[in-house]
């Protein structure tokens, strides 16, 4: 199927790759049809392309490359609405604000969204967590201690 993208124009997209978001994704309610689509050679960053509306696309990473340590748990009802099997079936992307210069974007850790790749079910989840915050620094800075002692 032919499908207008933000980024992309005009690109052929197999139906049976489309990601289904039955409640949308929040702030993008109407939606429920998505394709993931490669921006770099990578594909380390893609886009989350709604299918319906070619303005709608959300820049996303997996954030395990960027936070070894990011955890939660998945709750039941999550669970039985994406129809979750086994925990291979599973992906966990961040969504990415994109900054200029691109050393400043950040990452959403605090509302995951989270793909069964089996059933091509999505759904972004909101962490109740003090530890995670919308605008995590996709890179760490560079530069010196700052708390260096002579």
């Amino acid at each position: 199927m032919k499908i207008e993208t933000k980024y992309f124009g005009e690109l052929e997209v197999k139906e049976e790759d489309f990601i289904h978001f039955e409640n949308g994704i929040p702030g993008f309610e109407s939606y429920h049809k998505y394709a993931l689509l490669p921006v770099d050679d990578a594909g380390l960053y893609l886009a989350l392309q709604s299918v319906d509306e070619a303005g709608v696309a959300l820049i996303v990473t997996n954030p395990y490359l960027f936070y070894k340590d990011y955890a939660f748990d998945l709750d039941e009802k999550s669970q039985n609405d994406l129809d979750i099997a086994k925990p291979e079936d599973v992906a966990v992307y961040g969504v990415v604000t994109v900054k200029e210069p691109f050393s400043k974007s950040t990452l959403n850790l605090q509302g995951p969204i989270i793909v069964n790749l089996e059933k091509n079910k999505g759904k972004q989840i909101i962490l109740n967590s003090p530890t995670y915050r919308t605008k995590h620094p996709l890179f760490e800075p560079k530069g010196g201690e700052a708390h260096a002692r002579p």
